[in-house]
């Protein structure tokens, strides 16, 4: 029987209509879902444990994490705010080129971030004003000097220092 108005079908069939058990099966085809698809994140060579979520990013060419001086007095200053190697991030973003900070921010999570010149500031890092501490994607934030730029000059090793201890 073919109705050409569907509205009279309430007038033809009065009756309430039932769906056998055997066939609920051929209505409830479950379609197949598509594989979710996980962009895997990209791993990172760095330096520390990253117990406390404290990120350092640098920037050195020719040095796998950080310079053996700089690193020596990067950890003087971290013993002063309380902190040791074990409870940040090292990472030299020369040795991870490319890196947006969207892929970073995803893998170490940081609560604070440490950028350590403006050759050290990620892709997509925006927003920041040097040597000022501001809050970025839920994290403490401070672009400041690289320490090629502390280590020859006493002004910038006390800003850097005025900063950092707030952190």
């Amino acid at each position: 029987m073919k109705v050409e108005h569907t509205n009279a079908l309430r007038y033809i069939l009065q009756d309430e209509l039932y769906l056998l058990d055997e066939d609920k099966n051929l209505y409830n085809e479950t379609k197949a879902s598509a594989p979710e698809i996980k962009t895997p994140l990209p791993s990172f060579n760095y330096l520390g444990s990253n117990k406390k979520n404290f990120l350092i990013l640098a920037n050195y060419a020719d040095q796998e994490f950080v310079q053996d001086d700089h690193l020596a007095a990067l950890e003087k200053v971290l013993s002063g705010i309380k902190h040791t190697r074990d409870d940040v991030a090292i990472l030299n973003l020369a040795k991870n080129d490319g890196a947006a900070y969207a892929q970073i921010a995803a893998f170490f999570n940081p609560q604070t971030v440490v950028i350590l010149g403006k050759q050290a500031l990620p892709e997509g890092l925006t927003g920041l004003d040097f040597n000022t501490i501001a809050t970025t994607d839920g994290a403490k934030a401070l672009l400041t000097f690289s320490f090629e730029q502390m280590m020859t000059n006493i002004d910038n090793k006390k800003a850097f220092w005025e900063q950092i201890k707030n952190l």
